[in-house]
């Protein structure tokens, strides 16, 4: 055999070689990703996401949204079912509504907007301060540094990266109660403990069950935390129905071109 075609024979081998070799690499990862969706697909789901309705609780200074039928825009008619075959609604609420996720951009001036925070960062590790032991005596208890690492000596160190949660169970009044869930003290996280979490735990994102991140008169907290680049999801749910540490958390929303802030989806996937 020529050089020639011995050089060409072993090309062609080192070509079908490479080709059989992205096969099996591919093989296996869709191997791997199936393997990772049976896993999820039997564990146990918990949404932690309020249903909202024009009446739902927002803060005063954005009023309650208005859902209306959208209308032919040339008729001014209602589409309906019965004569063009769909139906639609027409929303007009601010961006922080219901269960909703504030960007960065939301309070800084060159902070990311919500349509520029990466897919990665919308699955995290789910950590739950359980604050309503500390409720018993201080309703309005501002969860410390003290508390969160009195938290750590039973679970852990907070994992670098993580979604931490405060539950405080002020969600139950939601639908039952909106008023009392409107009301001002209310439990909530202290400033420290937000910075520590940024500064020497270096979590993602934060999610609590109020309408706003702290009680403080300049909203230190909520400040801080979006001026370091993290995001937040406020008026949680059902974080009672979490543990402490094991689960993943997944939130998602639309992906308004520059968006400052939407009503988002967040659900916990249990260990």
């Amino acid at each position: 055999m020529s050089h020639a075609r011995f050089a060409g024979a072993c090309l062609s081998m080192l070509a079908a070689a490479a080709i059989g070799f992205g096969l099996v690499a591919t093989a296996q990862a869709e191997t791997q990703l199936g393997r990772a969706y049976r896993i999820i697909a039997g564990k146990q789901f918990v949404d932690l996401t309020h249903s909202f309705g024009p009446n739902s609780p927002v803060w005063s200074g954005f009023g309650q949204a208005k859902m209306t039928p959208a209308v032919d825009p040339q008729t001014r008619q209602p589409y309906t079912i019965a004569k063009e075959g769909f139906r639609s609604t027409f929303y007009e609420m601010v961006g922080q509504y219901g269960t909703h996720l504030d960007p960065p951009a939301h309070f800084a001036e060159d902070g990311v907007t919500m349509d520029r925070i990466p897919l990665k960062q919308m699955i995290l590790p789910l950590v739950v301060f359980d604050s309503t032991p500390l409720l018993v005596k201080d309703p309005n208890h501002a969860f410390s540094v003290d508390d969160l690492r009195a938290w750590e000596k039973k679970h852990g160190r907070v994992p670098k990266g993580a979604f931490a949660a405060l539950r405080t169970d002020m969600y139950k009044d939601w639908d039952s109660n909106p008023e009392r869930f409107k009301r001002s003290p209310f439990p909530a996280w202290s400033p420290e403990t937000v910075k520590f979490l940024v500064e020497q735990r270096g979590v993602t994102a934060i999610g609590h069950e109020s309408l706003d991140t702290d009680t403080t008169e300049k909203m230190e907290s909520e400040t801080y935390i979006l001026h370091k680049g993290r995001y937040q999801i406020e008026v949680m749910a059902n974080l009672d129905q979490v543990p402490a540490t094991g689960a993943l958390i997944v939130v998602a929303w639309p992906k308004v071109k520059d968006g400052l802030g939407f009503p988002a989806r967040a659900f916990a996937i249990l260990p």
